[in-house]
């Protein structure tokens, strides 16, 4: 790889194998990966639980009833102001990793936090519904029904998340560098078509 800097910023539909495809390419390209530990970071900066912080932002909260209503207010805007707390420590802890090294960061609304940044690749990992509850069932091990209600709330809850701090969609295209159905190469396979475009990328 070159010695220029940059970062991968992942963002996935539930099911779509997005955490460990990302967790893949970071091994692979031996570089950090950060995801979960975000939230423990933030948690640190609040000195909150971080069941807390799981819970606050996991489920955002659903008061706006139409996602679009978001656009028209301020970011945060009917939010918990622990929520925003919350978002805003993510934030600085995405933006100091971003300066500070090579790295692939996913979900936590990361493409939008970093969407100035000029070597920053921004990537969308989505699959057909049927790929996706075959992978729940499968690799979760969650039930049939499980899995469609854990689809349909997981889904919803990281659009409204998104929605709220970023006014945009998590799958719109107008902010991604490349989308990608997972489920035409499976998790090693897009691990690596991903690793050859970003190092034509930044070579």
């Amino acid at each position: 790889m070159g010695k220029s800097k940059y970062v991968i910023t992942v963002t996935r539909q539930f099911g779509s194998m997005g955490r460990p495809i990302a967790r893949k390419m970071a091994e692979k390209l031996n570089i950090s990966y950060y995801d979960r530990d975000l939230v423990d970071q933030a948690a640190k900066k609040l000195n909150l639980p971080v069941s807390t912080v799981n819970e606050e932002e996991e489920y955002a909260e659903k008061k706006i009833q139409n996602p679009f209503e978001a656009m028209r207010f301020p970011l945060g805007f009917r939010t918990s102001s622990t929520q925003d707390q919350i978002f805003e420590a993510q934030k600085n802890i995405i933006k100091f990793l971003a300066e500070k090294e090579t790295c692939i960061i996913v979900g936590r609304c990361s493409d939008f936090v970093l969407s100035d940044m000029d070597n920053a690749i921004h990537i969308y990992i989505y699959a057909s519904y049927e790929a996706r509850l075959k992978h729940c069932i499968e690799d979760l091990h969650l039930s049939e029904s499980e899995a469609r209600k854990m689809m349909a709330s997981v889904d919803e809850a990281r659009e409204v998340y998104h929605m709220n701090y970023a006014g945009y969609k998590p799958d719109d295209k107008r902010f991604k560098d490349i989308m990608i159905d997972s489920s035409m190469l499976g998790v090693e396979g897009t691990a690596d078509y991903l690793i050859e475009l970003i190092q034509r990328k930044f070579d």
